[in-house]
């Protein structure tokens, strides 16, 4: 079976997964929106698979009509930081680097460089964020993390390693506030409850309270993060 497929004239990259834990096939989309995972158990034949993505097609056409427009980090984007919108600005004789202020991304140098220079100051704000909000909530438990990674994950927004090392995605920066706060204080309260037992939730409201809203946060609107850059 090829790596694509044609939906509405588009050409679809495929991704292949196997799960021993599936009990059956399964198709999403990749959180980009830039292509199809199929998850399946062992051993199912190609021919399975290729009918299945087959008869999927038009659920396909719809998820892709109705995901959000991609957004490049470019003059004239505009892109949350915390939550709050700023316009990105190329001002390429400014000589500051990338710098934010009053809803406005300001980006020197060439214009080249735009995207690379936005991602990096980001991935860097994002990183500083997080640790600031790790040490909150690790001091207040009383625990201390073995370290902190950013990744750009595509399907978790946090995790904790068994090792006491925290992982994050570095999109949390685009999220708002209390969204960011949710994901520090889940993996932090791992540090103390490696499950999702009741004590674990408490811990967690413990650090951040009623977090019910931010879970449906990042539910409903977490995969518009991926639309940026």
């Amino acid at each position: 079976m090829g790596t694509h497929i044609t939906i509405e004239g588009r050409s679809i990259p495929l991704r292949f997964r196997t799960s021993p834990r599936s009990r059956r096939l399964s198709l999403r989309l990749d959180s980009t929106g830039d292509g199809l995972i199929v998850v399946a158990p062992p051993h199912v034949p190609e021919s399975v698979l290729h009918d299945f993505v087959l008869g999927k097609g038009e659920w396909v056409a719809l998820q892709l009509r109705t995901l959000p427009q991609r957004v490049p980090f470019a003059d004239g984007a505009v892109i949350p930081i915390l939550g709050v919108p700023h316009t990105v600005r190329h001002l390429p004789e400014a000589r500051r680097g990338v710098w934010a202020e009053e809803g406005v991304l300001g980006v020197s140098g060439e214009a080249a460089h735009v995207a690379r220079r936005l991602t990096d100051w980001l991935r860097q704000r994002a990183r500083d964020h997080l640790v600031e909000r790790v040490r909150v909530y690790a001091n207040r438990l009383g625990v201390s993390p073995t370290g902190v990674t950013l990744r750009d994950t595509r399907t978790r927004w946090g995790s904790c390693a068994a090792c006491g090392r925290l992982s994050f995605s570095w999109r949390l920066i685009l999220a708002p506030p209390a969204v960011v706060d949710y994901v520090s204080a889940h993996e932090v309260a791992h540090l103390v409850e490696f499950n999702h037992s009741p004590r674990f939730w408490s811990l967690v409201a413990d650090l951040v309270g009623e977090c019910d809203a931010a879970r449906h946060w990042l539910k409903v609107e977490g995969l518009t993060l991926h639309r940026y850059g």
